[in-house]
């Protein structure tokens, strides 16, 4: 019986510095749409998650993707629509599920731009979680508005948090052009340090 406890003494301290062992701080959270897509046809993956992916590759980041319960049309018109709707409202969808940050310091945060802003469901996650003391690193797919007003949308959603330059590349690249994307998350992650 003295061995059994020792044993199990044993095991439980080994658990417990498992436990105690630092975690991830790096994560990648993505609202990326797949279906029919401006500029590249009907998508089996979405521009921003293609990006997503190269970077928490880079990175060794966990990944998480952003998505609405209910889901935006396979259509891209019908898709617009709600999402000029949405801007427009200052909607807040809600979210299919959510992720704990608290464990995480970084925080790269992507999306594609609609109307020059983020999804409306890319607020609801930011507005959802306390960002004091997180680095916000932003990245977008677009088709010619670069980041449009994210940045700033970001300053002053997350004021408590540090909001870094984001990167942009065009959706058709990311779809088409994987080497161009890649060369440019590659570049990005050195500016910054990574």
């Amino acid at each position: 019986m003295e061995k059994f406890i020792l044993a199990l003494t044993v095991l439980t301290l080994a658990a417990g510095c498992a436990l105690a062992a630092p975690r991830d701080t790096a994560l990648v959270a993505v609202f990326s749409k797949t279906g029919e897509q401006y500029n590249v046809g009907v998508i089996q993956e979405g521009n921003t998650m293609i990006v997503a992916k190269m970077i928490a590759a880079a990175i060794g980041a966990d990944l998480f993707e952003i998505r609405p319960a209910k889901a935006y049309p396979e259509s891209y018109d019908e898709t617009t629509d709600v999402a000029k709707k949405e801007l427009r409202a200052g909607a807040r969808p809600e979210l299919a599920e959510d992720k704990d940050i608290g464990a995480y310091d970084t925080v790269f945060l992507g999306y594609p731009i609609w109307w020059g802003e983020m999804p409306m469901a890319v607020f609801t996650f930011l507005e959802s979680h306390d960002w004091k003391g997180k680095t916000v690193i932003p990245f977008a797919t677009h088709e010619g508005s670069g980041m449009g007003r994210t940045q700033e949308s970001l300053r002053k959603t997350l004021p408590d948090a540090t909001i870094l330059s984001g990167l942009a590349v065009r959706g058709a690249v990311a779809q088409n052009e994987r080497a161009q994307a890649q060369q440019a998350v590659t570049e990005w992650l050195a500016k910054l340090g990574l």
